[in-house]
């Protein structure tokens, strides 16, 4: 069942903790809010289950915030990237739907 449903442009960075292999993108702070405020069955370490699309690419997962209260962060597959020929440092335009 679908939530709600934001698109946004962000830059894609490697994680600190996780340099070698994980991909994300950060969600702007006011849609991190708004996700942060909405009714969602609990996922699993505050994160929250997602359809997302990046060009031609669809595919479910989850978010889950950088801190207690901070902004989301989505993983990119290495396979979507390559799908759509981004990069590490690129920007790109994502959509994400919240899933209830």
């Amino acid at each position: 069942m679908a939530g709600v449903r934001y698109e946004f442009e962000t830059e894609l960075f490697r994680w600190a903790a996780r340099r070698e292999v994980w991909v994300f993108a950060r969600l702007p702070d006011e849609v991190s809010e708004e996700i942060h405020d909405q009714p969602h069955p609990p996922a699993g370490f505050g994160s929250v289950k997602v359809m997302v699309t990046l060009g031609g690419s669809r595919w479910a997962t989850s978010i889950f915030p950088e801190s207690a209260d901070g902004p989301f962060v989505l993983p990119i597959k290495g396979s979507v990237r390559r799908a759509e020929g981004v990069e590490l440092g690129d920007r790109v335009r994502i959509g994400v739907e919240t899933l209830l």
